[in-house]
């Protein structure tokens, strides 16, 4: 197994240990990613492209975007498991195309 796929069996356990599987929809996971994402925006939206450096995070702002990038991950692995879409293949289906698309110069 990947660690994907169990980091996705993790949290189909943790979300049927808790009854959660009739929130879990695509549409509901869809719009909790969304949020999370906006969560990650708000840490760095108002800082200066300095300050926006990861060699200029002090230590509180690292564990607040630590977090949040672990939110949206959690978010879309839960996401794609739901609508059955393997994400590893889907990424590299992806990068073929833009290959084609955008060949380099």
């Amino acid at each position: 197994m990947t660690e994907v796929a169990d980091l996705a069996d993790r949290l189909r356990s943790f979300a049927a240990a808790r009854g959660w599987e009739r929130f879990h929809t695509p549409k509901n996971l869809l719009m909790a990613l969304a949020g999370e994402v906006g969560e990650l925006n708000a840490e760095l939206q108002w800082l200066s492209e300095a300050e926006a450096e990861p060699r200029a995070w002090d230590d509180e702002l690292r564990a607040r975007v630590t977090d949040e990038v672990a939110d949206v991950l959690i978010y879309l692995v839960r996401f794609a498991d739901m609508c059955g879409i393997d994400m590893i293949d889907a990424a590299h289906a992806k990068i073929g195309r833009n290959e084609t698309r955008y060949p380099p110069s």
